[in-house]
């Protein structure tokens, strides 16, 4: 009893400070993108509100909860209300399965820096890509809004087709670790000496495309795309309700996502122990975070693709790209006993 005791409390620990330090730096990574953006485009970005505009987020989010939130005529509550959980749980329940670091102990009891550590945990992101796709498509339905339901279907198209491509691109990874555990994956990577990228570069991109895609970041941007539909599917939604579909797709999604990447392809937390028992989360964040403004870069770099194109290079080029990547690597794999 007493050791089922102290897991749920370690748990519950864990779980806390995953949601307070993620939703932390969701906020903060708003003030990053404009301060990015505004040095791309010769601007100085948030500079008023405390010092270097450090309060920005704060600001942004008191004005967010002040603001008066109109439902739509004709809107269906229920469901409108339902969609921004069934938007936001999934990018949040993905943190579940990383591995942030090795384990460790901490007054004589083994601890993992991770919630879940399940042998399935890849088909678990591959559930909550999935499963966000639903909070998408109801935002914009519930909304009784022409705009947003075009936004939210354009998203759909996007993660329906790229989803297919992430799962393939991930299978050479599964093939080389002989396991879908994040742990597991890791810990290969480290007995090797060697990332998982050198092995799978065209993996890798395949993988960052999708990120991309299941962000709804530029180049993929098309369920916004100003120009056309406003915000899209969130452009009925008013104050935090508003606030909160952007930071679960633009923010805990690409942070999600990029930690992921990081698991799969370089490493996890391995480095140089630098700093003795804090180097494995020094280099996991350090990775993470790298991705994170690789992407963010992109955004404020590319242009936006057309809708028709972006589902066609899904369907007819990285595709069968992914396909191929994975029929090589088990022929690799099995000649040469690549797996575990």
């Amino acid at each position: 009893m007493n050791e089922f005791v102290i897991s749920l409390v370690v748990t519950l620990v864990k779980i806390g400070v995953l949601l307070g330090v993620a939703l932390g730096l969701g906020a903060y990574l708003t003030w990053f993108e404009r301060k990015l953006a505004g040095h791309i485009q010769a601007r100085l970005g948030p500079t008023v509100v405390g010092p270097f505009g450090l309060l920005q987020p704060l600001a942004d989010g008191l004005k967010l909860m002040t603001k008066e939130s109109i439902i739509p005529r004709g809107a269906d509550v229920p469901v409108y209300y339902l969609s921004i959980m069934m938007a936001v749980a999934p990018a949040i329940l993905l943190f579940s399965v990383i591995p942030f670091g090795p384990e460790f102990t901490l007054f004589g009891y083994q601890i993992k820096p991770i919630i879940s550590d399940v042998n399935i945990a890849l088909l678990v992101v591959f559930a909550m890509g999935s499963l966000a796709v639903y909070g998408t498509i109801f935002s914009g339905w519930a909304s009784n809004s022409k705009y947003a339901f075009i936004g939210s279907l354009r998203k759909a198209s996007v993660i329906i087709a790229y989803e297919v491509v992430l799962g393939f691109s991930v299978l050479g990874v599964i093939l080389l670790a002989g396991t879908m555990s994040t742990v597991g994956i890791v810990e290969s990577q480290i007995e090797r000496g060697v990332w998982f990228i050198f092995y799978q570069p065209v993996a890798f991109i395949l993988f960052l495309f999708c990120m991309l895609a299941e962000s709804g970041r530029v180049p993929f941007d098309i369920q916004e795309a100003e120009a056309e539909l406003v915000t899209g599917y969130n452009v009925e939604y008013g104050g935090m309700r508003f606030g909160a579909l952007p930071l679960a797709e633009w923010y805990l999604n690409v942070m999600a996502l990029s930690a992921i990447a990081v698991v799969l392809f370089f490493g996890g937390w391995s480095g140089p122990n630098i700093l003795g028992a804090f180097s494995p989360y020094f280099w996991f964040l350090t990775k993470m975070f790298g991705l994170v403004f690789f992407v963010i870069w992109l955004h404020w770099t590319l242009p936006r693709f057309q809708a028709k194109d972006i589902t066609e290079i899904a369907w007819k080029i990285m595709l069968p790209l992914a396909l191929a990547n994975v029929l090589v690597t088990a022929v690799v794999v099995y000649a040469f006993g690549g797996g575990q």
